[in-house]
């Protein structure tokens, strides 16, 4: 185990490069088993759960060299239908590989994924897209059971638009024969880029970006080199980073157009910043107390506010004036973070599960506080970037899957932060 030290009170400058896209990444990795020509993928970051996802695949058989953020990946010959249950139980984005093992072997079992307690997760949006294409898909105790004869093209709306049987749903329908209509489909730049990869290997897909995707099947997709999109919410948490300790940061390729809604909360906070096409910086305000509170802060489906910038975005409101409303919709146990900060002074009501009131400014002191999740983990790192002491987080291995190096990418630009063993 391990855990972080940080001095609080060091404004941030400087200029960082975002680190390639963790949601992105893992669904294209699952997508390169629908060939079995090599891929090259570029831009990859170098976290916990890209190397989880990498050693479930290369226990299936897949040959893999990974190093400087390029990973080389050849499928041509799977040893395994069935994936390591101690794998699989260690993240929840596992459940990708449903649709293309399928598509590669016609059958296969697998345990319920694992991976961070945000409540529970039904897997019936995963079942339901890959059913109305063909499949069969049965659940016993804790494993799923699931074979196809062949994917055969449809017409279906998503039980809800969720991410990760979107990209299931997509990776079934590209190589089924027909024609798929997906109504419905989730939007986020991850599924973006996992429709601009395929469709680099040579699918047909229409509607990229938006809730109607039209895929036309294709007899066989084939290999090629693709650079993985920068990660919008690793950008999210280093423009809080720089705006709560009053520094002056430039972040380096990047997709605005990503953060819109991000952008808009910011501007009705009252924060000082400049955007470009592909670069973001942020400025020091003539006065901190400027920053004014915002009456709802409502995680949506893209293009709405993300949920995994809340827990971050929460941060800041503790240095708002007035009282701000957070509104979590989308997962449940995603606000048990508050209970950290409020251990560091914060000033918070928590009204029920999903929502939660934060009065500010409060200043935030330095304590031993714990990682909930990879999200509620950054956050706790922005809170100790401005609290007053030194601050010890416990837990970090959740900070680890999602952000590489985040320590010494903030130390990079001035931040007091030291990891050390437990």
């Amino acid at each position: 185990m391990k855990k972080f030290i940080i001095e609080g009170g060091c404004p941030l400058h400087g200029t960082v490069k975002i680190q390639g896209s963790k949601n992105a990444t893992l669904p294209i990795l699952a997508a390169t088993l629908l060939t079995e020509e090599p891929c090259t993928l570029t831009n990859v970051p170098e976290i916990s759960d890209v190397y989880a996802f990498v050693n479930i695949l290369k226990d299936l058989g897949s040959q893999i060299t990974f190093q400087k953020n390029k990973i080389t990946i050849l499928s041509n010959q799977l040893r395994s239908t069935n994936i390591s249950s101690e794998l699989v139980k260690q993240m929840r984005a596992s459940i990708l590989l449903l649709a293309p093992l399928l598509v590669r072997n016609q059958k296969f079992i697998m345990d319920f994924p694992g991976g961070c307690v945000l409540g529970k997760r039904s897997i019936h949006a995963h079942t339901h897209a890959l059913e109305s294409l063909g499949a069969k898909i049965t659940e016993r105790a804790s494993k799923l059971e699931s074979q196809v004869t062949t994917f055969k093209g449809a017409n279906f709306t998503m039980s809800e638009a969720s991410v990760t049987a979107t990209e299931n749903a997509i990776m079934a329908a590209v190589t089924a024969s027909g024609v798929t209509e997906i109504k419905w489909a989730a939007m986020e730049p991850h599924v973006q880029d996992l429709c601009h990869f395929l469709a680099k290997m040579g699918a047909k897909i229409q509607g990229i970006g938006s809730p109607h995707l039209y895929i036309e099947g294709v007899k066989k997709l084939k290999g090629v080199s693709y650079k993985i999109t920068s990660d919008y919410l690793a950008a999210g948490t280093l423009a809080l980073a720089s705006i709560l300790t009053q520094g002056e940061v430039t972040l380096e390729d990047l997709n605005p157009n990503h953060l819109s809604s991000f952008w808009e909360k910011l501007e009705e906070v009252g924060v000082n910043l400049k955007l470009t096409k592909s670069s973001a910086t942020f400025f020091p305000l003539p006065k901190f107390d400027h920053l004014q509170a915002i009456n709802h802060l409502k995680t949506a489906v893209y293009p709405g506010f993300a949920t995994d910038l809340q827990a971050p975005f929460a941060v800041l409101l503790t240095q708002a004036k007035g009282e701000s409303r957070i509104f979590e919709t989308l997962f449940e146990g995603r606000l048990g973070y508050l209970n950290e900060l409020e251990k560091m002074g914060a000033k918070i009501t928590i009204n029920n599960p999903q929502q939660a009131t934060i009065f500010g400014p409060t200043a935030l002191n330095a304590t031993t506080i714990t990682s909930c999740d990879i999200r509620a983990g950054a956050a706790m790192v922005l809170a100790a970037l401005i609290a007053e002491g030194k601050t010890e987080i416990n837990d970090i291995r959740y900070i680890d899957r999602g952000y590489e190096n985040l320590d010494q990418t903030l130390n990079h630009l001035g931040a007091k932060i030291t990891r050390q063993e437990i």
